[in-house]
């Protein structure tokens, strides 16, 4: 076998093994809203499917997916924003009766290791409101760059005085 082709197979292995990874999941209320943040790392381009849901009285219920049909309780309340490694189910109105266990799973096409799966139990009386700050970490560049400029914006201030 030629070399150049064995390096380009192992490599394709290597990369179809470990694709993505769900990092973190997370919840909190946005106003009368839950919001579950589904943090992964990526290292393909390849089209990400996602599926949210929620496991209560040890059944699972669908809420938002572009993997399987979501439950019809769930559609008209539930949404989802794709970010840079980060998927947000928004399922608006929430009450106690949407308490329960939900789970967040990712699936990378021509990814063959599987799905990556996180769960996280949600109690309305224990979820924290979502701070504005959390929303400037989802990009953390700008936050990089705000701090990293700091120095510059002090040594301007001093030049003009």
């Amino acid at each position: 076998m030629n070399p150049t082709v064995g390096i380009a197979v192992i490599l394709t292995v290597l990369q179809a093994a470990h694709c993505q990874m769900v990092k973190d999941l997370s919840a909190c209320l946005l106003g009368q809203n839950l919001r579950v943040d589904c943090r992964y790392e990526n290292k393909t381009d390849n089209p990400l499917t996602y599926e949210f849901s929620i496991t209560k009285d040890n059944r699972k219920h669908v809420i938002h997916s572009t993997m399987s049909v979501s439950e019809n309780i769930y559609r008209s309340r539930a949404n989802v924003t794709m970010h840079k490694n980060l998927v947000c189910l928004y399922l608006q109105s929430f009450t106690t009766s949407d308490e329960g266990i939900y789970t967040c799973e990712l699936k990378v096409t021509n990814d063959y290791t599987g799905n990556q799966i996180k769960n996280i139990t949600v109690i309305k009386d224990k979820l924290e409101k979502c701070a504005g700050f959390s929303l400037l970490i989802q990009n953390t560049s700008w936050l990089l760059l705000l701090l990293l400029s700091l120095p510059l914006l002090q040594a301007v201030d001093f030049v003009s005085l």
